[in-house]
């Protein structure tokens, strides 16, 4: 009998819920630590960075609308489908980042614990990052938080499977949607995590993720205009300050680049960082009661 020959997997860009190949066509060489290759991940183009924003924009209603709480089932659902698979993941970080198997298990685990840390977030940030404030006068004064929108997220280059779900778990938990850019270097485990959120119930264009060169893709999302902010964590300081030049076009929110150590407590820093708020007067006493606000 012939030996079987193994079934190579095939990585897709994750954009709108759906898995397009590169709008380009091109593809490039992901190769182990010591030089193997793994597989040809997609070389994403400025077309699908553009579509990535498209869907991300057209989910941003929804998402945003949908209760906090519900947020949270979504994201602990994430939790549960990274934990059904596990080993995939364990041996897909390992060959990404030349771990042992155990400290690749250890990041794995780290991250599924993540996504339900932020899943408990959702619902109580509002009493965090909002409240009641004091003022003269016969009037109710209270803020609250609110999504910023479609959010641009250069990925980690290095721990690139706990690094990538510290920056978009905070992110979509705050009611944002996210196009991000893959860790170029190790994009494997990020590809992979598209497919749990298909089979998860995110919505469609909730996470967009790209696989490429962020030098590409980077400038094109830090200058369009439908997108509302970006995080520089995965870019170096060449890039991050030409990206930075070209988001202040139209005053995006803009996350710095800075050293961070993935594995500790990350605090509520990340899901601030892409709030507004909102403040509402409202008369009390008698006027209170014709309901009017502003």
């Amino acid at each position: 009998m012939s030996e079987r020959l193994t079934v190579f997997k095939t990585y897709k860009l994750y954009v709108g819920g759906k898995f397009p190949r590169s709008e380009s066509g091109r593809v490039y060489e992901v190769t182990d630590s010591k030089g193997n290759w793994l597989a040809n991940a997609p070389q994403s183009s400025r077309k699908d960075a553009r579509d990535a924003v498209v869907a991300a924009r057209k989910a941003f209603g929804g998402w945003s609308g949908a209760t906090a709480y519900n947020r949270g089932q979504v994201l602990y659902r994430v939790a549960e489908m990274l934990e059904g698979r596990r080993d995939q993941f364990v041996a897909e970080v390992a060959d990404a980042e030349g771990l042992s198997k155990a400290k690749a298990a250890a990041q794995v685990d780290a991250a599924v614990d993540r996504w339900v840390w932020y899943a408990g977030w959702t619902d109580k940030i509002a009493q965090i990052a909002g409240g009641a404030n004091p003022v003269a006068g016969p009037f109710f004064n209270l803020s609250t938080p609110e999504p910023t929108g479609v959010v641009a997220i250069v990925a980690p280059q290095e721990s690139s499977f706990l690094g990538l779900v510290s920056v978009i778990a905070p992110v979509i938990a705050t009611g944002n949607t996210a196009v991000v850019i893959a860790s170029e270097k190790s994009p494997l485990p990020a590809l992979s995590l598209g497919e749990v959120l298909a089979t998860s119930d995110v919505p469609g264009g909730v996470v967009n993720i790209l696989s490429g060169k962020a030098s590409e893709m980077g400038p094109h999302l830090a200058a369009h205009q439908d997108v509302n902010a970006i995080d520089l964590t995965g870019a170096d300081a060449s890039l991050a300050k030409e990206l930075e030049i070209a988001a202040a076009d139209n005053l995006k929110r803009v996350l710095r680049p800075q050293p961070v150590d993935w594995s500790a407590d990350q605090g509520t820093g990340r899901l601030t960082a892409f709030l507004e708020t909102k403040t509402v007067w409202h008369p009390t006493g008698s006027l209170g009661a014709s309901g009017s606000s502003y």
